[in-house]
């Protein structure tokens, strides 16, 4: 719970997956306004209480929940700290997408279960996966009546002015905040230390969130950051430049495998998951593989270096 930047003071809370932690930030100043909240779970709960209570605070000495984006770790506990007095509030693109998934979760699993099959996924798997997507609702409590504001938009949260900024890829309505009195971007998962984030092509999502995902972060190297405060492992990654190109060219190398097992013939975005996230992994981290093929894929479509071979079952070649 260390000061991370001036007024900024890191949070970490538990979630159940690999990174162990998710990064919440409360900002103390006139006022105090929390980054990102973490999963409803009551190891989560009670992490956010202590770190609290360690400032002097209880939950309904929050004024403002300022969220990143609409994923479960960053999201989960959105309602109940809106249900204790502070207000919530999003970008407007991800309040009509992200927020919406959660919000009629049941109805969007038709269109969803049919992706997965028709890029090739098993019945079996899919049923399992399924059974994941519900647990993970129930770990979450959507605000009830968060407010929204518009990418470029100038805040006034416990006393300091942040600049939001669209940055979709990760999520369709993801936002950053950047401080511009010293620099400090509040990044959410847009860029990470240690590990990339998961750009991913859902049903639901944009068509092409690789090609989002690069322009935006084109967009915050254009920011010029001093620092970036990140919402898992670092807190703090001190040279943003430096870590955007190495995210590139991650990027990059993945395509050009991504092409080399496309020259094997046409195969279905299942199929070429395993191949390009070998290895066990979860169920969880299964469909997040073969969302992130799909939408690596997408990507080399749209550039006109892959060709998507429609049918009852999808499958992609070299163009």
């Amino acid at each position: 719970m260390r000061e991370v930047a001036p007024g900024i003071h890191h949070i970490p809370i538990p979630i159940p997956y690999p990174m162990k932690y998710v990064n919440c930030y409360l900002l103390k100043g006139d006022g105090h306004a929390l980054i990102d909240t973490g999963l409803d779970t009551p190891e989560a709960r009670r992490a956010l209480t202590e770190a609290l209570a360690h400032f002097g605070l209880d939950l309904a000495d929050l004024d403002e929940v300022l969220l990143t984006h609409h994923h479960p770790d960053h999201y989960g506990l959105a309602g109940l700290l809106e249900a204790a007095g502070a207000r919530v509030r999003m970008l407007d693109v991800e309040y009509q997408r992200g927020h919406a998934q959660w919000t009629r979760f049941e109805a969007h699993l038709p269109q969803t279960l049919q992706a997965f099959a028709q890029h090739g996924m098993p019945e079996p798997v899919r049923a399992g996966i399924l059974e994941t997507m519900r647990a993970t609702r129930r770990r979450l409590h959507p605000p009830q009546h968060p407010e929204t504001f518009p990418d470029g938009a100038v805040l006034e949260v416990a006393g300091m002015t942040l600049q939001a900024f669209w940055t979709p890829g990760h999520a369709d309505g993801h936002a950053v905040f950047l401080r511009p009195a010293d620099g400090t971007l509040l990044a959410g998962d847009h860029i990470l230390e240690r590990i990339t984030p998961n750009i991913s092509l859902w049903p639901h999502s944009r068509p092409n969130p690789l090609k989002d995902y690069l322009e935006a972060l084109e967009r915050v190297r254009a920011l010029a950051p001093e620092r970036a405060l990140v919402g898992h492992y670092g807190p703090v990654i001190p040279d943003v430049p430096r870590r955007i190109a190495e995210i590139q060219a991650h990027h990059q190398a993945r395509l050009e495998h991504l092409k080399t097992l496309l020259a094997r013939g046409p195969q279905t975005a299942w199929d070429l998951s395993l191949a390009l996230f070998p290895g066990e992994l979860t169920l969880a981290q299964r469909r997040f593989a073969w969302a992130e093929t799909l939408a690596h894929l997408e990507y080399l479509v749209a550039v006109g270096l892959a060709a998507r071979l429609e049918g009852r079952t999808i499958r992609y070649a070299p163009a």
